[in-house]
């Protein structure tokens, strides 16, 4: 069960306690039931109110009860931008390799990659790409990202998030965001893979529409939030709960289970989203349009319309463009472009680039459609046609120059050396006798 929109002023109590979110007030002298009220703020206090994020969690325990934190081993996950020379390459990875359950038992959180990224979590400024490649369950562990929000884009295989908030089911095609703060455990059912784009100092939102209008787009009753699911569980053992932290890892133990939240209330809470629910806007007269018309969700920065990052996919849709070369154009963008693909087959490179895998083109590296799809597309019968069907790319932009870490250029062991040849076959076709046709 979800709650329905984006931003809303939510409220959520679980069934087998009604009653328990206190009236009129948020932080009575004694809470319903015996619980403990804690604030959650996603913002600061004087923030505009559009802008002001929190809710009030109704917990058996509040989070400060635990030992102290202690960090350790960050794995391939890091915040280090200059392990390895700046490369302005075109960069192709193919699926990034998920390990085998048979060999070794990697959780979400074991599994974390850091491809390439840019910024300081302390300044909260920044983002960071990663990859997850997991095979088993988070088992009395949790993880909050105090650093930043995570978008996390399922490819391979369904993740059950458990949140303090409640628990949302995420597939592929679908998305989910869990912003800073928010603890959440994940659970998987066999050989799983994803990525994850993180945000530093912004919250993601939805894009304005500008001439579009009041509708389009990713429409926000389209969002759904979990709703409230409490654990009344005692971990004589040890429960972990792993911080990231100005980009290191540090965990801590505590004797229960930290989804004891019984009600909430609020405007900051974790959400997901279904990618076959995006009102996609495309060119009906000719040109391609920009892929900004694409976008899901935006991080903006301080300079008005330029994001830290933007969210965009490629969904099916048709192309209806007369005199026009309809795939993706030759282009050097200010932007930086990472691209993953969930299902499918990319229509500007149908061959290489493939689910699971990613490509980068960095800060005004040039890049467009390989040699293959410019032939078919420059002599194609321009007719109606479906575009991206059975397909979903994607797209992380952002207005920083990012640096590709060690683990994404050496250790993975991913990287196509061989990338930069899909472009090897183009020919000139310039013709100094050309003359227009008579009208």
């Amino acid at each position: 069960m979800y709650l329905t929109g984006f931003g809303n002023e939510f409220s959520s109590e679980d069934p087998r306690c009604p009653g328990s979110l206190p009236e009129g007030q948020n932080s009575p002298q004694v809470c319903p039931y015996g619980l403990y009220a804690e604030q959650l703020s996603g913002s600061a206090f004087t923030c505009p109110r559009p802008a002001n994020k929190r809710s009030w969690l109704y917990r058996i325990l509040p989070s400060v009860k635990h030992k102290p934190f202690t960090a350790v081993p960050c794995g391939n996950l890091t915040e280090n931008w200059n392990e390895v020379e700046p490369d302005p390459n075109q960069l192709r990875w193919l699926p990034f390799i998920i390990p085998k359950s048979t060999e070794k038992k990697v959780d979400f959180v074991a599994g974390l990659h850091t491809i390439c990224g840019a910024g300081d979590a302390k300044t909260r400024n920044g983002i960071g790409i990663h990859v997850y490649t997991c095979n088993t369950s988070m088992v009395d562990r949790c993880f909050n990202n105090s650093d930043g929000d995570f978008l996390i884009v399922p490819q391979q295989g369904e993740v059950l998030i458990t949140t303090e908030f409640g628990k949302m089911m995420v597939e592929p095609n679908e998305i989910c965001v869990i912003q800073q703060g928010m603890r959440f455990s994940v659970d998987v059912f066999g050989e799983t893979r994803g990525y994850i784009l993180e945000v530093y100092g912004a919250h993601f939102e939805l894009p304005d529409l500008g001439p579009i209008g009041a509708n389009g787009l990713a429409n926000p009753r389209d969002f759904l939030c979990p709703v409230a699911w409490y654990e009344d569980r005692k971990v004589p053992s040890g429960y972990t709960v792993i911080n990231k932290y100005q980009g290191k890892l540090f965990a801590c133990q505590q004797d229960f289970s930290p989804f004891n939240v019984v009600a909430w209330h609020g405007n900051y809470t974790p959400y997901k989203y279904n990618l076959k629910n995006f009102m996609a806007i495309n060119c009906v007269a000719f040109d391609h349009a920009d892929p900004s018309i694409f976008t899901v969700l935006t991080a903006k920065s301080t300079k008005p319309g330029v994001a830290i990052a933007d969210f965009v996919i490629f969904p099916p849709r048709w192309g209806v463009a007369d005199n026009t070369f309809r795939p993706p154009y030759y282009h050097r963008n200010c932007m930086s472009e990472f691209m993953g693909l969930i299902k499918g087959h990319y229509e500007a490179k149908e061959e290489g680039f493939l689910p699971g895998g990613g490509s980068l083109h960095s800060m005004m590296t040039p890049h467009g459609p390989d040699a293959d799809c410019f032939e078919k597309n420059s002599t194609a019968e321009l007719k109606p046609e479906r575009v991206a069907e059975g397909t979903m790319a994607f797209m992380f932009e952002s207005s920083f120059s990012m640096a590709v870490t060690k683990w994404g250029l050496q250790t993975c062991q991913r990287l196509d050396k061989t990338y930069y040849q899909c472009w090897e076959p183009l020919r000139s076709h310039f013709n100094p006798d050309w003359k227009p046709r008579k009208q």
